[in-house]
């Protein structure tokens, strides 16, 4: 499966790594690609291993904010 999330709060290439590294340490995820310019990341993942509930847990985790999943 693939989602788009739009997150609030990043502003540089560090956060940009911080969001990259925080979802794609979870099992399931198959890749990430984070946009600063339009504040979200694209995940494909496996939902028989990971859930959007617990992408969402990641991001903010790492101290961002999830607007809309």
């Amino acid at each position: 499966m693939e989602a788009k999330i739009d997150v609030l709060g990043m502003t540089c290439m560090h956060c940009h790594e911080r969001v990259t590294k925080a979802i794609s340490s979870l099992k399931g995820v198959e890749s990430v690609d984070v946009s600063l310019e339009e504040n979200n990341a694209t995940v494909s993942f496996d939902t028989e291993k990971v859930t959007l509930d617990e992408i969402r847990q990641a991001v903010t985790g790492a101290g961002y904010e999830v607007v809309k999943v």
